[in-house]
C-alpha cells in the first residue's frame, strides 16, 4: 500500500496527460471527419476515392502501426515534431475515420425533407451545410463521439512505445524504479477505469438527450 501511495501523485499526473492527449485527438479527428464529410458531400470522384482509401487504410491498419509511422515519418520528411504532438497527430488521423463515418451516418439521420426545402427556398449549399444540417449532425453523433473518445483514452497507452510520459509509460517508469508491478498496474487500471467509468456515464445521459429529441 505504501508504493501505491508514493506513486499516486505521478500517476495521476500521467493521468492528466493521458487526459490532454485524448482531448486534443478527439477534437483534431472531428475536424478531420468534417473535412472529410465535406470533401465526400462534393461528389468528386477522384477527392471521393482518396478520402475512402484514407479511411479504409486508417480503419484497416493497426493504431500501433500508425503511431510509429507518424513519429519516424516526419522527421524523414523534414518535420521534427515532438513526441506528444505526434502522438496527438497519429491518435487524431485514426480517430477523424471513424468520426467521418458518424458524420456520415448522422446525415442519413435527418430527414432529406430539411434539406430539400432549405434548396428551393435558394439557399446556398455551404449555409444548408453549416447552418442546417452540421448542428443537427453534431447532436446526433455526440454518444458515438463520447465513445471515441473513451477509445481514444484507452489507446493512448500506445503511445508509451514513442515515449509519451503518459499514465503507462508512468507505470514503467515506476516499475523500474521500485520492481513493484502488481502494486503499479492494478492501480494504473483502476485510474483507467474511474476515466472510462465517468465517460460512459457522460455517454448515457447524453444517449437519453438525444432519444428525446429523436424519438
Amino acid at each position: 500500500m505504501r508504493y501505491v501511495v508514493e506513486a499516486l501523485p505521478y500517476l495521476l499526473r500521467g493521468a492528466l496527460v493521458t487526459v490532454e492527449v485524448s482531448v486534443f485527438a478527439v477534437v483534431l479527428g472531428l475536424f478531420v471527419g468534417i473535412l472529410l464529410t465535406l470533401i465526400r458531400q462534393l461528389r468528386i470522384a477522384v477527392l471521393d476515392g482518396l478520402a475512402s482509401v484514407y479511411i479504409s487504410l486508417m480503419r484497416g491498419t493497426p493504431l500501433f502501426i500508425q503511431i510509429l509511422i507518424v513519429y519516424y515519418g516526419l522527421p524523414a520528411i523534414g518535420l521534427d515534431v515532438p513526441r506528444f504532438q505526434a502522438g496527438v497527430i497519429a491518435l487524431s488521423l485514426n480517430s477523424g475515420a471513424y468520426i467521418t463515418e458518424m458524420i456520415r451516418g448522422g446525415i442519413t439521420a435527418i430527414p432529406s425533407g430539411q434539406r430539400d426545402a432549405a434548396k428551393a427556398l435558394g439557399m446556398p449549399g455551404r449555409y444548408i451545410w453549416g447552418h442546417i444540417l452540421l448542428p443537427q449532425v453534431l447532436f446526433l453523433i455526440l454518444p458515438p463521439l463520447t465513445v471515441e473518445f473513451t477509445g481514444l483514452l484507452k489507446a493512448s497507452a500506445l503511445l508509451s512505445v514513442i515515449a509519451v510520459v503518459e499514465l503507462t509509460r508512468t507505470s514503467q517508469q515506476i516499475i523500474s524504479g521500485t520492481f513493484r508491478p502488481v502494486e503499479a498496474w492494478v492501480t494504473t487500471g483502476v485510474l483507467y477505469f474511474i476515466m472510462c467509468f465517468a465517460l460512459g456515464s457522460v455517454t448515457r445521459r447524453l444517449e437519453r438527450v438525444a432519444a428525446a429529441y429523436h424519438p
